[in-house]
């Protein structure tokens, strides 16, 4: 039982999820900083929306592996997910374990469009927007085959998962959290964009189109350069201009700078991606404290 539990968990791809737990505490944080018309913020509100984000992330990524595997994409000689090419849980154990995300999420957005002070309608129109993404992303269309995949990780790990946060918990939009949501998506682009660097040869192999594709290698260096470091050039000009805790981020400035010098080495490329995605859990987390003492 404990064997399997752990398989499960392993098919989340947890090393992953602080791409979704960041925005949503930095749309959070933005709710307690930006002036709040009534209410105050709530912890229950922030769990829910925490408990949503994340379960339709992992249900994406549940897609995701399922799809790259169905499609001949992922094989046993060619994959980083091994939960299905070794047999770690079978096509429906996998499917049933999708589903049940999807249940979960939309029994955390039911929930959270009662206790949020939200119009129904516009966290609705936010949280299906993310929803759809999640499918749209490897299932159905396969956006991530077509080079689409980009946009569409910037869209969702940045601004819509930001204002989803904000507005669960101030119950408004607010369009300048996209601003504060720019250095976050591209930080967690370039978790996507390493990892399909890594994969450039056997994508091409067997047809998929991505950006990491369409620049070549060297680009690919170019365009992941801009991805780690521009966020840190950002934070630099509102730490001059506004306040200096908008460069706590730069703590992480040497990890990053190490982590580039591997994308360029093709011995280590095949760490970066998960080098990324924990330092965009540092990154993110200075960031959201930045943005709270502010």
């Amino acid at each position: 039982m404990e064997e399997k539990l752990s398989s499960y968990l392993l098919a989340l791809r947890p090393w992953s999820l602080s791409a979704s737990l960041i925005p949503t505490l930095l749309g959070c944080a933005l709710a307690v900083k930006l002036p709040i018309e009534k209410g105050q913020f709530s912890w229950i509100i922030l769990f829910v929306t925490l408990l949503t984000v994340i379960s339709v992330h992992c249900a994406g990524n549940v897609v995701n592996t399922y799809y790259d595997y169905v499609l001949g994409i992922d094989t046993s000689r060619r994959s980083d997910d091994r939960t299905l090419v070794d047999h770690i849980l079978s096509e429906s154990e996998l499917v049933s374990l999708g589903v049940m995300l999807y249940l979960v999420s939309s029994a955390g957005f039911i929930l959270l469009s009662y206790i949020s002070p939200a119009k129904m309608e516009h966290l609705a129109a936010v949280f299906f927007c993310g929803l759809s993404s999640s499918f749209l992303y490897s299932g159905c269309l396969g956006l991530k085959y077509t080079a689409l995949g980009d946009v569409l990780i910037l869209m969702i790990f940045g601004p819509i998962t930001v204002l989803f946060a904000f507005m669960s918990q101030t119950g408004r939009w607010e369009w300048a959290t996209i601003c504060y949501a720019l250095p976050v998506a591209l930080n967690t682009e370039a978790i996507l964009h390493s990892n399909n660097t890594r994969d450039l040869e056997s994508d091409r192999q067997v047809g998929i189109v991505t950006v990491a594709i369409l620049l070549g290698q060297s680009y690919s260096h170019v365009y992941y350069a801009f991805l780690l470091f521009i966020p840190y050039i950002v934070f630099v000009v509102w730490g001059m201009n506004h306040s200096y805790y908008y460069l706590l981020p730069l703590v992480t400035l040497k990890s990053a700078f190490s982590i580039e010098k591997q994308f360029r080495c093709p011995d280590k490329i095949h760490l970066v991606p998960k080098l990324t995605a924990k330092l965009n859990l540092y990154f993110g987390f200075l960031y959201v404290v930045a943005v709270t003492l502010a």
